[in-house]
């Protein structure tokens, strides 16, 4: 016979009252059913608990031994299945996989790191690099929080839009885009290179400069933001990126950034997560941890190209 979670809160009142009785008033049933709970646990355990002497009964042996340790389940299992337990985050023990595109891991994840530590020391987190947009290690648990520019097709994963970014020009100090105002024309004359995790030569910039009768010259693709940032600043290339979540390391280099002189839409900034998660509150807790530290990335935009190292610096 298997013992159910009911059968296990009956044996605990039984050993903790000491009667069948008391245990039925404990879990608000008739005595008649608590002393056919017994006969259910006495076939179960092929031990009689609970035997009468006079006109009390006592636990047996194994009943005493195992007392302490039938209560200690109880009160696991009754916690693990309240919905109201309060999370702890002093005594958390737990691991979360992040997986966010470079650019925001680089612009925020020491951020995200720090947080997390300060607020439950026992966490561990692990920032995991964006191999694509397949969703399926968020369906298997391998992921608990993506970083995406679009919305999710799949009916079990959840998103949560978290700000909207604007593409910006980065370029060297001292490059001829800077000096003078920058039209579509001179933009797309520039010498290109793109952020691409497969290599692409193109992305939505060049639909747009079609659509004008324009095309530019991609010369190299780079797997990260911030390789694509370091190759900007020792040449005359061009690397067209979301502003916020490449500023920090934009910062760092010292580069300019200009007005894209395009007309596109703002770039959203999703955060995914599977809907397993929906009711998990330390998991609620990560992604509101998450959330806030992303969207202090987000600050209005400036109206005219500044060296961004000494705009930081004043």
């Amino acid at each position: 016979m298997q013992l159910d979670l009911n059968l296990l809160t009956a044996l605990d009142a039984l050993l903790e009252e000491g009667s069948v009785a008391g245990a039925a008033a404990r879990l608000h049933v008739t005595s008649p059913a608590m002393s056919r709970t017994l006969g259910r646990l006495r076939k179960a355990t092929g031990d009689q608990i609970l035997v009468r002497t006079g006109r009390s009964m006592i636990p047996t042996t194994r009943a005493l031994a195992m007392r302490a340790q039938v209560h200690v389940l109880v009160q696991q299992a009754h916690q693990l299945l309240s919905a109201q337990q309060d999370l702890d985050l002093s005594t958390l023990d737990r691991v979360f996989t992040v997986r966010w595109h470079d650019a925001l891991t680089t612009a925020c994840g020491t951020a995200l790191a720090t947080a997390v530590h300060r607020q439950a020391p026992g966490v561990r987190l692990r920032l995991s690099a964006e191999p694509g947009s397949d969703d399926a290690e968020l369906r298997r648990g391998e992921i608990d929080l993506e970083s995406s520019s679009g919305r999710p097709t799949l009916p079990d994963i959840r998103h949560r839009l978290v700000g909207r970014d604007r593409l910006v020009v980065a370029v060297r100090p001292g490059h001829p885009l800077a000096d003078t105002p920058m039209g579509p024309e001179s933009y797309a004359a520039a010498e290109h290179l793109t952020v691409s995790r497969r290599g692409s030569l193109r992305d939505p910039i060049d639909n747009a400069l079609t659509a004008l009768g324009l095309e530019r010259r991609v010369v190299a693709a780079g797997p990260a933001a911030a390789f694509a940032l370091q190759l900007a600043l020792g040449t005359d290339l061009v690397v067209t990126l979301p502003e916020a979540v490449t500023r920090t390391a934009r910062e760092q280099l010292g580069l300019v950034t200009l007005p894209l002189p395009l007309s596109l839409p703002d770039v959203p900034l999703y955060l995914l997560w599977h809907r397993r998660h929906d009711e998990d509150r330390a998991h609620t807790w990560l992604r509101e941890t998450a959330a806030e530290t992303v969207q202090a990335l987000f600050t209005p935009p400036t109206t005219s190209p500044q060296p961004l190292a000494g705009r930081s610096g004043q």
